[in-house]
């Protein structure tokens, strides 16, 4: 899923603040949203969460990950 869709998934679940990092260490920012990739995220699926409780990591679109 991009990262645009998870934090409208989220946000149609009432949360409305989730942080996101660049999953390859390199730091980089997610301008774009749509052209990010989650591949992981804390706490797990599952979990309640509250604001800002959500991390979601991210790699760009063609990058290599661990969904295919």
């Amino acid at each position: 899923m991009n990262l645009q869709d998870a934090q409208n998934a989220m946000q149609a679940d009432g949360v409305f603040f989730s942080r996101s990092k660049d999953a390859t260490g390199a730091g980089r920012s997610q301008i774009v949203d749509r052209n990010w990739i989650v591949v992981a995220q804390s706490p797990g699926p599952g979990t309640p969460i509250g604001e800002g409780d959500a991390v979601l990591s991210v790699v760009k679109y063609g990058e290599p990950n661990s969904c295919g």
